[in-house]
């Protein structure tokens, strides 16, 4: 009975050993070999992977960005605050990720995931990589349902997909942003869900558009991926790709998603930053040579899946400032070449007061046109030629003294189509509102309507869409052409309309 007590105490003490042994653990350890701004050299890491987390002392976190032979490069992704020659610094063994999830929805991020809205820690559960492959061509569907952005001057003359990327380039002060932040508006209620990237913007200017989104109500399905000015090269260079990767996670689930890159121009300039502080050969205007690699493999990302592999979307629309009007320059030429249109902002247009901006002769979309409802397909033609036809006998007109009643229409009519195309912002306007102005612009309905008489115009047409023609209303959102006898009868409504609103004198 002893020996049996004993032995049984015995094992009691060899388990409670072996629970409480530590087990040894493998760690590479590397050093600061040195600093250069927002970058550094490290030895000693001899196992680590591209992109991958790496921790240093006070918190500072870098990324592994230049393999070589003796060392790596590593971009700060914060201040490196009291960092010196010699400090250690360790791996994490997985690479820069970002998380994703519905509980994402409303709130404001850095590209690590950090809050900045002061709501409280991210509760999400799942993490995806920053950096992923493009999906293949066998996993895409062609482009088909139209991306409305509320915006006449878009939805009609470049219509934008789903799955698409549209860039949005012009220079400073043009309404570029205004533009996106009109078409993030406009999903209120698609079911589209909205991501806006702030690439090196001001704190105020992020404020601003989160200020915006909250009073529109739309922030509740937007989220705000911010990497401001103030923070690390390494952080806005890693902005783009963790706003994509939070799309992508909504695309896998078979959502809609709209994602905003504002801008790419100032992504350039922070990859600049870190490759020529890592060493790395200036090309043209001192960019490397694999600046046109960094933004197709971003935007390569956007896309519409096939139904089998979650069927959603990533529609992109990136904005690239330029300077001078100068579309030529090297990083504007770089993404024209990757995205599939451009919506081109006038300084000129601007300036005199013609918002959007939108230059219609520099402004295409390659693939929207197969997405666009078809009642679009009967205007949109008409609407192009009138106004360039316009634009050609404008700058004649101011040197003739009388003009024949054939070019006064055709002045009135471009005058008219240059009128509707003007917007508010903030004021996005439906589709079936958009179709049924331009109807009456196109047709010659509005061509005798005074200037300050524009607006009430426009909301007696959408008050009669509401009420006295669902019907057509519906045939549109149903992709169906409106026939010439509906066609016909729709205008000869609009005209009792206006008169009775007193817009229009009765012929």
């Amino acid at each position: 009975m002893l020996k049996e007590a004993t032995d049984k105490a015995f094992s009691a003490v060899l388990g409670a050993v072996d629970a409480t042994e530590k087990k040894l653990e493998k760690e590479e350890i590397g050093t600061i070999h040195s600093l250069s701004g927002t970058t550094a050299e490290v030895d000693g890491l001899e196992n680590v992977r591209m992109e991958e987390l790496l921790l240093f002392p006070n918190g500072v976190s870098g990324m592994a960005f230049t393999l070589a032979n003796d060392s790596v490069g590593v971009v700060f992704l914060s201040e490196p605050v009291g960092l010196k020659s010699g400090d250690e610094v360790r791996r994490t063994g997985r690479v820069v990720d970002v998380p994703v999830g519905d509980e994402l929805l409303g709130r404001v991020i850095d590209p690590l995931g950090n809050p900045l809205d002061a709501k409280g820690p991210i509760k999400a559960v799942k993490r995806l990589p920053v950096e992923r492959e493009a999906y293949p061509i066998m996993s895409r569907a062609p482009v088909s349902v139209p991306l409305q952005t509320g915006t006449k001057a878009i939805d009609s003359f470049t219509p934008i997909g789903r799955g698409q990327r549209e860039l949005i380039l012009g220079d400073r002060q043009t309404g570029k942003t205004a533009l996106a932040i009109d078409a993030v508006i406009n999903q209120k209620d698609t079911g589209v869900i909205s991501i806006y990237c702030a690439i090196a913007q001001r704190g105020t200017a992020i404020a601003r558009v989160v200020d915006n989104l909250k009073k529109y109500g739309v922030l509740q399905n937007t989220i705000v991926v911010a990497a401001s000015a103030d923070e690390t090269a390494g952080l806005q260079y890693i902005a783009p790709y963790a706003a994509t990767a939070i799309g992508e996670y909504f695309m896998q689930q078979g959502k809609d998603v709209l994602v905003i890159y504002d801008d790419l121009t100032a992504h350039a300039r922070a990859y600049r930053e870190m490759s020529l502080l890592l060493r790395r050969p200036p090309g043209r205007e001192a960019f490397p040579g694999d600046i046109f690699y960094i933004h197709s493999r971003l935007l390569e990302r956007s896309t519409r899946l096939r139904p089998e592999f979650g069927g959603g979307s990533l529609t992109a629309l990136p904005i690239v400032e330029t300077e001078a009007q100068n579309i030529s320059a090297y990083i504007p030429t770089n993404i024209i070449s990757i995205t599939d249109g451009q919506i081109y902002l006038s300084s000129p247009m601007f300036q005199k007061g013609l918002l959007p901006a939108i230059d219609t002769g520099r402004s295409v979309s390659r693939v929207g046109g197969d997405a666009q409802l078809p009642a679009y397909s009967s205007l949109v033609g008409p609407l192009k030629l009138s106004f360039s036809q316009f634009e050609e006998l404008e700058s004649f007109a101011k040197f003739r003294s009388s003009l024949d009643k054939e070019t006064e229409r055709q002045l009135k009519r471009g005058r008219a189509i240059r009128a509707v195309m003007q917007q508010k912002q903030f004021r996005p306007v439906p589709v079936v509102d958009q179709i049924a102005i331009l109807t009456a612009t196109v047709e010659g309905v509005l061509d005798n309507v005074a200037d300050e008489d524009r607006e009430m115009a426009y909301s007696t047409i959408s008050s009669v869409m509401k009420t006295e023609k669902k019907d057509v209303a519906d045939m549109i959102l149903d992709r169906k052409k409106l026939s010439p006898e509906v066609k016909a009868d729709l205008l000869d409504t609009f005209r009792k309309a206006l008169i009775g609103a007193g817009v229009l004198k009765e012929r």
